[in-house]
């Protein structure tokens, strides 16, 4: 399977809302941490703290913490009023443009995040998210040989930052370093209790590799945790196909949906060299669609150009 990626199929590449799972306090202790990775010390950090200057009209942690679950729940109206009502009081607290940043992010707009992110790196205590926060946007604006030093920066600095850790994973499998992507998985699962994101990008990992048990087992259990998580079950229905049991991969699935999962089990067909099946599939998803399907459509032609080949070479006189 090297160098082929799966149509439809996916990460999950997320900077998480939620106010406890970016920690910005320096050295707090994490259960099950990768021994590799040592805790920072807090000491300087809580010097460092002292010399900044004292904020106006703080924050509170209820409103920081609201702002946080509506960006989350993609309330994006609510989050954007709370953070205007927060600047309007007067607040000049350096969590409000991480918030902003946070938002921007959540709506997609990751040139303006990352402008954001990148303010919010002067202050200690917000640094830490705001470095992983630039990695993540580099990463899904397309500029992933940007966002490598940077997310390498952030694990440096933070060990604890999971989310740069596993994005530094799926850039890692993006150039097929296995070694580094495993580690860069290992030290996300250590550092964030293992959530359903983490193992489906492993899973998602083993899948590029052909090491399709593995992958299976990642994708189950991801979506034991986070029944919700929709690129898990992309992905489990993938490694199906990939096995050759297209019935499956297709089975059950809500309308709407099926021309995908009929393109991506084309498309794992077309990887494993049934031309035939592959043909049948990537037609029934075309028909399914309603429209024109330009990843079907693209996919079938991969399909007879490979099946040409195969012909051409099964005639060669060499």
């Amino acid at each position: 399977m090297s160098g082929v990626r799966p149509m439809d199929a996916r990460r999950t590449l997320a900077l998480a809302l939620a106010g406890a799972a970016l920690a910005t306090t320096l050295g707090a202790a994490r259960a099950h941490a990768d021994p590799r990775t040592a805790a920072l010390d807090a000491t300087p950090a809580k010097a460092a703290l002292a010399k900044e200057p004292k904020v106006k009209n703080a924050l509170t942690e209820q409103v920081a913490a609201d702002v946080e679950r509506a960006i989350d729940e993609k309330r994006f109206i609510d989050a954007g009023a709370m953070i205007q009502m927060a600047a309007l009081s007067g607040s000049n607290d350096p969590r409000l443009g991480l918030l902003s940043a946070k938002l921007e992010f959540g709506r997609g707009r990751y040139a303006e995040a990352l402008d954001q992110f990148r303010k919010s790196e002067a202050t200690l205590q917000t640094r830490a998210a705001a470095m992983e926060g630039e990695g993540l946007c580099l990463v899904l604006s397309g500029r992933e040989n940007e966002a490598l030093p940077v997310l390498k920066k952030a694990v440096a600095e933070y060990p604890q930052s999971w989310r740069a850790w596993n994005a530094l994973g799926g850039a890692y499998d993006n150039q097929a370093k296995w070694a580094e992507a495993d580690d860069a998985y290992a030290h996300a699962m250590a550092t964030s209790n293992a959530p359903a994101i983490v193992i489906n990008n492993r899973g998602y990992s083993y899948l590029l590799r052909n090491r399709l048990d593995e992958a299976t087992a990642d994708f189950v259990e991801a979506l034991r945790q986070r029944p919700d998580l929709e690129t898990a079950r992309t992905n489990l229905r993938l490694a199906m196909a990939l096995k050759g049991e297209y019935v499956r991969a297709t089975a059950g699935s809500q309308k709407g949906a099926e021309a995908a999962l009929l393109n991506n089990a084309g498309f794992a067909a077309l990887v494993r060299g049934d031309y035939t099946q592959a043909e049948s599939l990537l037609q029934q998803a075309m028909a399914r669609k309603g429209e024109y399907y330009d990843l079907a459509a693209a996919n079938l032609e991969l399909v007879r150009e490979s099946k040409a080949r195969r012909a051409a070479e099964s005639h060669d006189p060499k």
